[in-house]
């Protein structure tokens, strides 16, 4: 009786780890950019063998290929490889304005010109600092977790390697992962709701910069209630 009773808790197990499983649904096709808009820069977004690519290009500021679709709650899971000259991110609950506004952000007033994405960003970020994982807040506050006293995240990062981005937003809790490593755990109620995005940073003048890449595949969300 005690071995069928583990059979069963085991079988039960295994199903709800396979419904949470069927719970993430793909935001790439693996084919076309269908579901996804650029806005704010200019850089170039492809598909190739299953992965985005998006390539840095001079004179235009960050760039940034969105979901048509506004998201909350939710798991997401994205895997990318990166150059490692360059600086890019994975946005979250992110925005636009359709025309220029000007709003008031921790008792300041900020102006954000048409189309300028902004919002919390899982950083990318393949230099010697090492804050991949770490939560930036685009266009808006700057840092809201930097990863300066998390070794452990700093050190999971792979150089030149596909890595795992996992990001939990729980109405104002907001957890981040690298690799399995927890990166950020923070709370922050600014905003609800907004797009994915794949940023490209801009490179201004850069000519040596111009070209580069970031890759991102296997693109999956899981809504929660």
């Amino acid at each position: 009786m005690t071995h069928r009773l583990l059979s069963l808790a085991a079988v039960f197990t295994l199903s709800t780890a396979l419904h949470a499983e069927d719970a993430f649904v793909p935001l790439f096709d693996g084919t076309t950019l269908s579901g996804w808009e650029q806005h704010s820069g200019t850089a170039q977004y492809r598909v190739e063998n299953g992965v985005i690519v998006g390539k840095t290009v001079p004179n235009t500021g960050n760039s940034f290929l969105c979901t048509a679709k506004k998201y909350s709650n939710f798991i997401l899971e994205v895997e990318f490889k990166v150059d490692p000259s360059m600086n890019s991110g994975i946005q979250f609950r992110s925005n636009y304005y359709t025309q220029e506004t000007e709003v008031e952000i921790a008792g300041k007033k900020k102006k954000f010109p048409a189309d300028r994405v902004h919002g919390y960003q899982f950083e990318i970020d393949p230099s010697a600092r090492a804050y991949t994982g770490g939560v930036y807040d685009e266009g808006r506050r700057g840092w809201l977790f930097d990863l300066k006293n998390n070794e452990a995240a700093r050190k999971a990062f792979k150089q030149g390697e596909w890595n795992q981005a996992r990001i939990e937003c729980r109405g104002s809790s907001i957890k981040t992962f690298i690799n399995g490593v927890l990166a950020a755990d923070f709370t922050d109620d600014m905003t609800a709701e907004g797009v994915i995005a794949l940023q490209v940073h801009g490179i201004g003048k850069k000519t040596e910069a111009v070209g580069k890449e970031v890759m991102w595949k296997n693109i999956r969300i899981q809504e929660l209630k």
